[in-house]
């Protein structure tokens, strides 16, 4: 087992539904010799215990002296990440009503919450009056209840949200990632280091 190099390459975040936790999950593995590649992938790095904590932090130094156990003498290359978030999440592969329910309030809420900010943001800075001013000057009249520049401000706004969030119903407009998949993987990657580093100051990081 002798000059053989593994390459060990991590993620920063892992999700896993079983209480096992083997180092095959937390990334990839490559190694030319397959006994060892196989025998590195089968260890056991974590236990979640039905009524402990759902979340673990391993560091790869830990990674690196249980495979230095299973197999002595092989070179070690870390191309990944130094520390790893392993989530265990149960799933429900049945989706009751209950699901159902909080798709629809999610729905409702998201639905109702952007229409009453458009309408506050509207009020707020008067653009009907803002309508019936520009009307007046490039026709000299009174407008009617519903003027062109009304409909034409609508079907504008509705352009640019679909253009903005970068998609029609189900289907992407464009390849691009949209603002929303941004702001949330930017959040993402702030919660990760936030709980990797809170393990390590309370101490409960998995390290050598």
């Amino acid at each position: 087992m002798s000059n053989v190099t593994v390459y060990l390459k991590c993620s920063r975040n892992i999700e896993v539904n079983v209480e096992d936790v083997y180092l095959k999950d937390l990334g990839s593995l490559r190694c030319s010799d397959s006994v060892i590649s196989a025998k590195l992938k089968a260890i056991k790095v974590h236990h979640f215990g039905k009524n402990g904590e759902k979340r673990c932090v391993v560091s790869v130094t830990k990674l690196i002296a249980l495979m230095e156990e299973a197999c002595p003498n092989i070179n070690i290359e870390v191309i990944g990440e130094v520390d790893v978030l392993i989530e265990w999440v149960t799933v429900n592969k049945y989706k009751g009503f209950k699901q159902w329910i909080k798709v629809a309030l999610v729905c409702l809420v998201s639905f109702f919450g952007t229409a009453f900010t458009v309408m506050a943001y509207h009020n707020d800075i008067g653009i009907n009056n803002i309508f019936i001013e520009i009307h007046r000057i490039f026709l000299d009249q009174e407008p009617e209840s519903l003027n062109i520049l009304e409909i034409a401000y609508s079907i504008g706004l509705a352009s640019g949200i679909i253009l903005f969030f970068n998609h029609v119903g189900g289907r992407r407009i464009t390849k691009d990632p949209t603002p929303i998949e941004v702001a949330m993987r930017n959040y993402e990657e702030d919660v990760n280091k936030a709980l990797i580093e809170t393990a390590g100051r309370e101490g409960k990081e998995k390290d050598v």
